[in-house]
């Protein structure tokens, strides 16, 4: 693919691109609430904490408080959603809640497309994780030997803030446009676009685009036609 040839390293974001959030949380929030008889819709919690999280993340961004990390504006966006749902945030719940975040495991083509791509490319996680959850994740949850973790941590401010692809790009040495953003967030995409990256939409649901001229290179529904492109 001509347009992509100058392309020399892939930086993935990692979760729900290379990892399952729906697959990893879903389930045990559902024995969780099960157990307790709380009468609360699994997927339906999970959908309005993950919208609240990325809200979390912008303000967290914006207002320049300092930044707190991936973990405690995922806990936030917790607790205002238990309390959205009538269930206390006081007797440990959270706690319980954000164990699940252990565990999370990739999609299940992940690996053989990685194992595909790394001959070609540097393979780089550029993660809005805290550095130390990130490193957990690569080597215990995804199985994957990285040629570099970055964290948004190293920035101070969460993605798409533009900071944080600049500083990926210096880190590695290269030029922006050397760089392939592959992300399932759109938001991500387009942040990546507007440094001078080149971009890959892992469009797993089939969603709509931003309404921007900063458009993904590539849109592909799995790891597997990623490779098949880029190859």
């Amino acid at each position: 693919m001509t347009s992509l040839d100058g392309v020399r390293a892939l930086t993935f974001d990692l979760f729900g691109t290379v990892l399952d959030l729906d697959g990893s949380l879903v389930p045990p929030l559902a024995r969780f609430f099960g157990e307790r008889g709380a009468g609360v819709d699994a997927a339906v919690f999970w959908a309005q904490w993950r919208a609240r999280q990325r809200i979390e993340q912008y303000q967290d961004t914006i207002l320049m408080l300092g930044h707190s990390g991936y973990l405690e504006t995922c806990r936030r966006a917790l607790r205002y959603t238990l309390r959205l749902n009538g269930i206390g945030v006081d007797d440990g719940t959270d706690d319980a809640i954000m164990a699940f975040w252990q565990d999370l495991s990739p999609y299940p083509e992940v690996l053989d497309a990685l194992a595909r791509l790394t001959p070609r490319y540097d393979l780089v996680a550029l993660s809005n994780g805290n550095a130390h959850f990130l490193e957990h994740l690569a080597t215990n949850r995804i199985g994957w030997d990285f040629d570099a973790v970055i964290s948004v941590g190293e920035v101070g401010a969460f993605k798409p803030h533009p900071a944080v692809y600049r500083h990926a790009a210096k880190t590695l040495g290269l030029e922006p446009a050397q760089c392939l953003m592959v992300s399932a967030n759109s938001f991500d995409v387009l942040g990546a676009r507007a440094c001078g990256y080149r971009a890959a939409f892992v469009n797993r649901r089939d969603m709509p685009y931003e309404d921007s001229p900063l458009q993904p290179d590539l849109t592909v529904p799995t790891f597997t036609e990623l490779a098949d492109a880029l190859l």
